[in-house]
């Protein structure tokens, strides 16, 4: 299905069935939540390969975005100490970028090719150890404030939910978000684990 939607660059990658805390300060994004929230829509995240997240003058223009990114729903939102606006977004349908533009609010848009949802996959043997690692992170007080919800019968809930959570540079983790097929995802995070325990 192909639609327009609004786009938020990241330095990091959101991935289906992930959640990542955003602070929001700007205003185009300010008013794009606002809208997102009245409205019930999402929002696209991409990866920002190369540039800043927040406005600078001119230099919108010099953003460098991954070619592919996840639809974002805010499950979410509270005012935060130091006053700004704190929401906390979930991945849900990936996407592909057809054009992207910069809007007169500076807010920059898509016209996307969204994915259909990803059909449940069972867990293979091969993926038990990605439960205890990521039952393991789910204990952890950080992870805990995200309310993560994982569907541990379905191995594209548990690999997508722990890429999201491991201490892993943004490039692999947009490679391991561009992953089609299940069980080499499975396998490159088995991988990615063993080099990570040492």
């Amino acid at each position: 299905m192909t639609t327009d939607i609004p786009l938020f660059p990241l330095g990091t990658v959101l991935l289906p069935h992930g959640r990542l805390p955003l602070q929001i300060f700007e205003r185009r994004y300010i008013d794009m939540v606002a809208e997102c929230m009245r409205e019930q829509t999402g929002f696209g995240v991409v990866w920002l390969r190369q540039g800043s997240e927040v406005d600078e003058e001119g230099a919108s223009g010099s953003l460098q975005i991954g070619d592919y990114g996840v639809l974002a729903h805010i499950v979410d939102w509270d005012q935060l100490p130091n006053g700004l606006l704190g929401i906390t977004i979930e991945g849900s349908q990936r996407f592909h970028i057809e054009e992207a533009w910069i809007e007169e609010s500076s807010l920059n848009v898509a016209r996307v090719e969204l994915e259909p949802a990803l059909a449940p996959e069972p867990l293979p043997v091969e993926g038990a150890s990605m439960v205890d690692v990521l039952q393991g992170l789910q204990r952890h007080p950080e992870v805990k404030r995200l309310n993560l919800s994982v569907d541990y019968e379905d191995a594209w809930s548990v690999c997508f939910a722990l890429t999201q959570l491991l201490p892993v540079g943004s490039t692999l983790k947009y490679e391991l978000l561009g992953q089609t097929d299940i069980m080499t995802l499975i396998d490159q995070l088995d991988q990615l684990l063993t080099e990570l325990s040492g």
